[in-house]
């Protein structure tokens, strides 16, 4: 299965769940592949940091720019049971690219209304691809929301999500913790940091659950 992560606006956290989700996979005994095509290389980072770290299981990661996309993930398929596609946040080559031949595409997003205003652009994206990719299925996923249960910021963000056809919107909710951050910084997943987040680590198990169903 490929799996895109990308959208229309840049710091909504898709490297974050992009690589959480990589090593969910393999901690799970999942073959995973992760895909770096965002030249900000913040995936690429992360694999190297859990290098230099010896973090078990180790996780494969190649950097792919430019239309080629497509192609390299039509091969490596037939190699790896699942790839993990980390794109920028804008409407780049790279992105396109790879919804055309991905299974799936996961879109990060705050409850911000500036973030959900990209919403109408990525649309619009969405159907040029469907014409070629018709079996793409596209799930949205609001991340980093406050961890103050008294904001409901993120339950307005629902209603107007519900608006777009052709887009689910996932029931989990990634909340904005400090473990998110110190887990990328030691190139590990928040299920692999000590102490443990269990709440982080729920979060995540909760989103790989809907992906996979």
């Amino acid at each position: 299965m490929i799996i895109v992560f990308g959208g229309e606006k840049g710091g909504t956290g898709k490297t974050t769940l992009a690589t959480n989700i990589a090593a969910e996979l393999a901690i799970r005994n999942k073959e995973v592949l992760l895909m770096d095509t965002d030249r900000q290389e913040s995936s690429s980072s992360w694999c190297y940091v859990r290098e230099e770290e010896a973090v078990k299981p180790r996780i494969p990661c190649i950097l792919k720019f430019g239309e080629t996309v497509r192609q390299e993930l039509n091969e490596l398929k037939n190699k790896y049971n699942n790839i993990v596609v980390d794109c920028g946040g804008r409407d780049s080559i790279e992105f396109r690219a790879a919804l055309l031949s991905a299974d799936k595409a996961i879109i990060p997003m705050r409850s911000t209304q500036f973030d959900l205003w990209t919403l109408s652009r990525f649309s619009k994206i969405l159907a040029e691809v469907r014409l070629i990719n018709q079996h793409l299925q596209v799930g949205l996923v609001l991340n980093a929301a406050n961890t103050n249960p008294a904001v409901k910021e993120h339950e307005d963000a629902r209603d107007y999500i519900k608006e777009f056809e052709g887009i689910k919107l996932f029931t989990t909710v990634i909340k904005d913790r400090i473990s998110f951050h110190k887990a990328a910084a030691e190139g590990r997943s928040v299920r692999e940091l000590s102490p443990n987040d269990p709440k982080a680590s729920l979060e995540i198990s909760s989103l790989y659950e809907e992906i996979f169903e």
